[in-house]
């Protein structure tokens, strides 16, 4: 939903790179890794020998997560084909960022598939989070980065998960009015 609103700003064609968080078997808000689309993964080193995963426990959770992406992909797009990265400087939209695995395996799909400058773009992150994708895209713009970042729902008026239909229908509009003009 935030990405639809800087597209319209810009003027800009809108689509989703699919992203899943890993998430530890025992604790899964806390993110050992990501996946994208294309086969992209990223893992957290630190994480994974802290939370002591199984090489098994790993495999499992990404088969998992990896299922649902490839189900939200085709959900979200609906036939539709992905907006063709190769060659453009390409903004990749994030409603916030705390350990930034998701953020950064969205910035490695956009490379993956021939952006030649990535920007990521979020309204609050964490500060060292925020510094380290700065090695993922070519630029880097938070608005608020927090001392304490407790919880990015905090940052906003309402923080209500968008459904499925709701990102369907807004990629959908989106379509049509870059058809338009």
């Amino acid at each position: 939903m935030v990405a639809s609103e800087v597209a319209k700003a810009l003027g800009a064609p809108l689509d989703v790179i699919v992203v899943r968080k890993l998430g530890v078997p025992y604790q899964p808000e806390l993110g050992f890794g990501a996946i994208g689309e294309g086969g992209v993964r990223v893992l957290n080193p630190e994480v994974i020998r802290l939370a002591n995963i199984t090489p098994e426990e790993m495999a499992e959770v990404e088969r998992r997560e990896r299922a649902e992406l490839e189900r939200r992909a085709r959900r979200f797009r609906g036939g539709r084909e992905p907006v063709d990265l190769a060659g453009r400087t390409v903004i990749v939209v994030d409603d916030g960022i705390a350990t930034g695995g998701t953020a950064r395996a969205a910035c490695q799909v956009a490379r993956a598939q021939g952006a030649s400058r990535v920007v990521l773009a979020v309204p609050v992150g964490a500060p060292e989070t925020i510094a380290s994708l700065r090695r993922d895209a070519d630029e880097v713009v938070c608005l608020e980065m927090p001392d304490h970042l407790y919880a990015i729902g905090a940052w906003y008026e309402d923080f209500t998960q968008a459904s499925d239909e709701d990102v369907v229908e807004c990629l959908r509009q989106a379509a049509e009015d870059q058809r338009r003009d």
